[in-house]
This record gives structure tokens, sequence and C-alpha cells, in this order.
């Protein structure tokens, strides 16, 4: 485990990172459809994915207007009811907001407040501007600020969502770290000058051997640590 120096700033990715976005979906999926086995809830999981996925790509690509991820989640709980055979509106509305109680992973809360007296902690997330409150409330994080994507009409990985969080850091990039558990999170950002920091999950997004980041962490604690060692 390699010290972190020169670091003013600490930037996080959310979903995946801070909080068990898929953990959250199955329980809201499992919720609305209490007689599905395990078998039918990850296929019902694996159809919301994928289209989340797909419309994000599909903005990216320029093939249609910025959509929030209010907007793309309300549209893959629909998708999922009609597969389902799911036709009650009140379960299917809770459904569309599943994304907003996606509970944090154990040392996420604390890892983020014993951080917090060292550095100023943002967040970066494709969230939605409405939604990441709400998630941000579930999951009991606590920032210095929180920023969504939906800022600038755009999704992460793409350039101006990092620039997003280098003008709210107010130093020059290389002197803000991202953190992530995917790597191509950290991709896009070390593109735009970020340093960057992978922190394992069970869920995301693995580097490959040719990624060089400024470090990879089994966990919080560890990353913390990096960063504080004097």
């Amino acid at each position: 485990m390699a010290e972190i120096r020169d670091i003013e700033v600490v930037v996080f990715d959310v979903l995946g990172t801070l909080v068990d976005e898929p953990g959250g979906l199955r329980a809201a999926l499992r919720e609305a459809l209490p007689a599905s086995g395990d078998d039918a809830v990850d296929a019902l999981l694996a159809m919301w994915q994928q289209h989340v996925e797909r419309e994000q790509q599909r903005i990216a690509q320029g093939h249609g207007a910025y959509a929030n991820t209010e907007t793309i989640d309300a549209e893959a709980a629909a998708h999922v009811a009609d597969h389902a055979g799911l036709t009650d509106p009140a379960t299917i509305a809770r459904l569309a907001t599943a994304g907003q109680r996606l509970p944090a992973w154990g040392d996420s809360v604390a890892g983020l407040e014993r951080l917090a007296r060292h550095f100023p902690v943002l967040g970066l997330s494709n969230a939605g501007r409405t939604a990441l409150p709400r998630l941000n409330a579930y999951a009991g994080l606590r920032w210095h600020q929180a920023l969504s994507a939906e800022a600038v009409s755009a999704y992460k990985p793409a350039p101006e969502v990092y620039r997003l969080a280098i003008d709210t850091a107010g130093c020059a990039p290389e002197r803000v770290l991202m953190v992530a558990a995917h790597a191509w999170d950290l991709r896009g950002a070390r593109a735009t000058g970020l340093r960057t920091a992978y922190v394992r999950r069970p869920v995301g997004d693995p580097p490959t051997g040719s990624d060089v980041f400024d470090g990879w962490f089994d966990g919080l604690d560890d990353l913390i640590t990096a960063l504080t060692a004097r």
C-alpha cells in the first residue's frame, strides 16, 4: 500500500463504490415481486441494468437527448413490470425509485467521516440531482458537497463530468483524487488529469494489467491510511 501525496480534494464515485447498487435493486425487485425466485429476480435485475446501460450509452453517443436517472429508472421499472406481469401502479411507482434506496457498504459511512477530517470530500455521481440527495440520505453518506452529472447533462465517463469536479475543487486536477470501484470511471478521470485510486468492491469493474492508477486498495480504511500517512 503506497502513500498518495499532494492531494487537496478527494472525489468519490457513489454507485457501486460507496453503495451496493445491485443489492439495493435486487431487494426492491424482491419487495415488488415477493413470489419470484432468486433466478427470476436476477434475470429482472439484469434486464434493468441493461436498459440503464443502453440508455446512458445512447446519450453519450449523441443518439438522443439527455434524460436523468429518475427518467431512465422509471423506464427500467416499467419494462421489468411489463415483463413480470406486475400491474399495480403504486408498486411500479415505488420500484421506479429503487435507485434512491441503496445500502452503503460497511466501511462507507465511517470512512467518509474519517476522511472528511483531513480533506474536502466530494461525491460525483451519475445519479440525477433529485435522486442523489435522497440516495445519500438513505445510505447515510455525508459530504462536503455532492455533485450530480445532471448539472452538465452528461454521464461519466464524459470529460465534462470530471471537469465539474475539478471546477468545484478549485485546485489543479493533479491535486484532486478520484476514487472509484470502476476502472472505466477512473480511466475517464485520469484522461482529464485527475489522480486516481481504485477501491475493490464485490461489484464493479476491476482494473486490467494495463491500467495505471495512483493506488489500488482493498477498502476505504486502506485508502484513508494511505492518504493521511505522515
